[in-house]
């Protein structure tokens, strides 16, 4: 199984995104500055791996504390926790992980400063096992959704990359092949950062996936020839009615799906789900630098002068979702989750 994160000795490692598919690169931190400035520039993406790499950022805080006291080490992890927080402000798994942590913290706020970093350490590799697992039984929950020889279309990277291991709708996608039900996964290229020809195809290849690579906008095409059976993508935030922010353009391939009679599916884990906000209304949506839609893998594509409108995703709306893939089972309409 592809690993993109993992702890050795006294530092964390990280499958280097922005390098694949040229190269395989894993890059050691030590510090959660820089494990800040890995979320913030896509070495690690992808809501549920965001979050565990921040919960390990948050441990290498405390190893690195030379506080000698609970209340000095305290306030190290709040200015960790709070640079942790503002990289990316859409995947809420980031906020759960980070809370989860703090949480830890003042329970055991009572040990010795190292004894502490300990069980930040373990409450970090926990939540990593706890991700794979709850990965494999929504993949199971998910399969069951599948037809004999299916076609599926998925959108940007929700694969073992986007995650601690093996994915969310990746995860779909490998429980379907491993049940043999699976014809071939379409995937999206998914512009402008190509999360979808970079990532996901490269995942497909590792795994001896059947697949075929198409544009964004071949997309409806392929729905009006027949050949999609189901939209899979993953999440990185659900709101209390079921809203879904996922990677720019993943809305409109919900919009396809629906006037083509697909169906359209979520997948997510629990820990995407952010019953505080009501509706997608209220969620962030990141904007990113106007030099991804004004190039491609470093080569400008577009005049300097023109200006960029660059959202890093959109939301679709609940009555579009046929169902959100969890690991505690299938949600259908109406969504209230509480």
């Amino acid at each position: 199984m592809i690993s993109p994160i993992r702890w050795q000795g006294d530092r964390l490692l990280l499958l280097d995104q922005t390098l694949l598919p040229a190269q395989e690169v894993e890059r050691p931190y030590t510090t959660w500055h820089d494990v800040a400035e890995a979320i913030r520039t896509l070495v690690v993406r992808g809501a549920p791996a965001i979050g565990v790499t921040a919960a390990f950022g948050v441990a290498l805080a405390a190893r690195a504390s030379a506080a000698r006291d609970a209340d000095g080490l305290m306030a190290e992890l709040e200015e960790a926790i709070k640079g942790l927080g503002a990289t990316r402000p859409t995947a809420v798994n980031l906020f759960w992980a980070l809370e989860r942590m703090r949480r830890v913290a003042l329970a055991h706020r009572h040990l010795p400063v190292a004894a502490l970093g300990q069980r930040l350490l373990a409450e970090a590799q926990a939540m990593l096992d706890e991700d794979v697992a709850a990965n494999r039984a929504l993949g199971a929950h998910g399969a069951t959704l599948v037809p004999e020889r299916a076609r599926i279309l998925t959108h940007c990277n929700a694969a073992a990359l986007a995650t601690a291991g093996y994915g969310t709708a990746g995860g779909v996608i490998r429980a379907a092949h491993e049940r043999g039900r699976l014809s071939l996964v379409w995937v999206d290229e998914t512009r402008p950062v190509m999360q979808g020809s970079r990532l996901t195809a490269w995942e497909m290849v590792k795994e001896g996936i059947p697949h075929r690579l198409i544009s964004d906008v071949a997309a409806a095409f392929v729905m009006k020839r027949g050949e999609v059976d189901l939209v899979v993508t993953g999440a990185d935030r659900i709101a209390a009615n079921g809203d879904t922010a996922n990677k720019i353009g993943t809305y409109g391939l919900a919009v396809l799906a629906r006037h083509h009679g697909i169906p359209f599916y979520i997948a997510a884990p629990v820990s995407t789900i952010d019953p505080s906000i009501p509706t997608g209304a209220s969620i962030v949506i990141e904007e990113r630098d106007p030099a991804e839609v004004r190039g491609v893998a470093g080569r400008q594509t577009a005049p300097a002068e023109s200006p960029v409108f660059n959202p890093a995703f959109d939301v679709t709306p609940a009555d579009l979702i046929t169902v959100i893939i969890t690991e505690r089972g299938l949600y259908r309409p109406p969504y209230h989750f509480t």
